[in-house]
């Protein structure tokens, strides 16, 4: 089967978007200063302060998206797979950030971050559902 044109589209889109993703991760867990001067010191503080489970859901959401995206643009039936894995890390990594956090993310970083991660969630509900979809019609192997 010829690869649709929107697959391309839908895939570079989605490794930029998830390329921030890994970027913000990176230059977080590296303690890149430059980067980590934009932060207020409250925000700077919930960042340095994370529980160790929070940086490895952290990690799996990140990854898995991006790890997604690419499967996405080799074609493989196992990028619907990786997005779902990548959604289970951005939900367990909310529960902290929204539930358990003291101060929560929503209280140091106000609706923006809300909204926000709302808006990544939608993205990658998506972008899984897209990716089941190329896998029924036979686009992804």
């Amino acid at each position: 089967m010829k690869t649709p044109v929107h697959l391309w589209i839908v895939g570079v889109l989605s490794l930029l978007w998830n390329a921030g993703g890994a970027y913000d991760y990176l230059m977080s867990q590296l303690g890149n200063e430059q980067y980590l001067s934009m932060l207020t010191d409250a925000q700077r503080a919930y960042i340095e302060g994370v529980p160790t489970w929070f940086e490895a859901v952290w990690a799996i959401g990140v990854w898995f998206s991006v790890f997604g995206s690419i499967l996405l643009l080799l074609r493989s039936r196992i990028a619907g797979s990786a997005f779902a894995i990548s959604l289970g890390g951005l939900l367990a990594s909310s529960v902290y950030s929204y539930g358990i956090a003291d101060p929560s993310a929503l209280a140091i970083s106000g609706t923006f971050a809300l909204v926000f991660s709302a808006a990544i969630v939608v993205v990658l509900i998506l972008l899984w559902i897209y990716a089941r979809t190329m896998t029924r019609r036979g686009v992804l192997r």
